[in-house]
């Protein structure tokens, strides 16, 4: 994941960063091993990503 910035953080809010990062990466990782989907914000919109994700028919329901 990219993150685009307009301001370099400080040095506690780019550990603060880090640290989310990783956590959302560990998070991502083990729901990806485990078989289920995540939903992720892409192009301006939620996104279902994963083999088990809702089919786009399903997505009103």
């Amino acid at each position: 994941m990219k993150i685009t910035l307009k301001s370099t953080p400080s040095k506690e809010g780019q550990v603060m960063l880090d640290s989310l990062q990783q956590a959302v990466t560990k998070a991502l990782e083990k729901k990806h091993r485990l078989g289920q989907y995540a939903v992720v914000w892409q192009h301006g919109k939620p996104v279902m990503i994963g083999e088990d994700a809702p089919k786009s028919s399903e997505e009103g329901s």
